[in-house]
């Protein structure tokens, strides 16, 4: 299937590991290009290596990308301007932000709460506005797929400011999407569940016992790679896909068991 990605321009926070590097990676190997963030610019640069490979005067880089801390206020603008001034367009943006310290939602301290509201919903919902704004000024649109997590339809054990934030985030995209879908912009959120990333290995290093038991509820026996999310997150964010917008999709081997 061609996905009509060739020569479309993503933005991928978060971009630099887990889940955002292997979407970036499959929006690559199917002819887009791309912006990547991360607050380490140690980690963009290595992410970057990875996607733009051997330089050569027969292939120009097809990735950029710059730190950026979500909380910025100023961040969506600078990542946005970022593309167009190596790109010359965007056409659409996967949001992703790292997950929230663990911990159950009466032991966070406010503390934690309002770094967290910053970066995982406030950063997200305004990054996400930023990039709608600008596509629905173009003729053919584009989409913003919000990375969240399946705690938005099941709270997940000993993850309780996930639990709180996530699902206010969702029903943010929905708006986001009965808003800018008359002006051709899809907004959808993705729910990953028990992805095998860098993070989850070390709640998983934290919790062996709780490990087991997740596999345990898993119908598929296993967890995830970061590949099968990306493919997913690179079709939803696609032309292909371009009658989906304002939808959960789970990612999550069939783990969460709400409708």
């Amino acid at each position: 299937m061609d996905l009509g990605l060739h020569g479309r321009v993503w933005l991928v926070t978060g971009g630099s590991k887990g889940l955002g590097l292997a979407t970036a990676a499959a929006l690559v190997a199917d002819g887009a290009r791309v912006v990547i963030s991360s607050r380490d610019q140690a980690n963009v640069d290595a992410a970057l290596d990875r996607l733009n490979g051997p330089a050569g005067p027969d292939r120009p880089a097809v990735a950029a990308g710059a730190a950026a801390d979500q909380a910025d206020p100023g961040t969506p603008r600078r990542l946005l301007d970022l593309a167009l001034e190596r790109f010359g367009r965007l056409d659409g943006a996967l949001v992703s932000v790292g997950g929230p310290p663990p911990g159950s939602a009466a032991s966070a301290t406010d503390e934690q709460w309002r770094a967290a509201f910053e970066s995982v919903f406030l950063g997200a919902l305004r990054c996400a506005r930023t990039v709608a704004g600008h596509l629905a000024g173009q003729p053919d649109g584009g989409a913003v797929a919000l990375v969240l997590s399946t705690s938005a339809r099941s709270p997940l054990t000993g993850l309780g400011i996930s639990n709180g934030l996530r699902p206010g985030l969702a029903m943010a995209a929905k708006d986001l999407a009965d808003e800018y879908g008359p002006r051709g912009v899809r907004v959808l959120g993705l729910m990953p569940g028990r992805i095998a990333t860098d993070r989850l290995a070390r709640l998983d290093a934290a919790d062996p016992a709780g490990r087991q038991a997740a596999l345990d509820a898993i119908p598929l026996r296993r967890y995830g790679t970061p590949e099968e999310f990306g493919r997913v997150a690179a079709f939803l964010l696609s032309p292909a896909a371009g009658y989906v917008t304002g939808s959960l999709i789970a990612v999550d081997g069939g783990a969460l068991r709400t409708l």
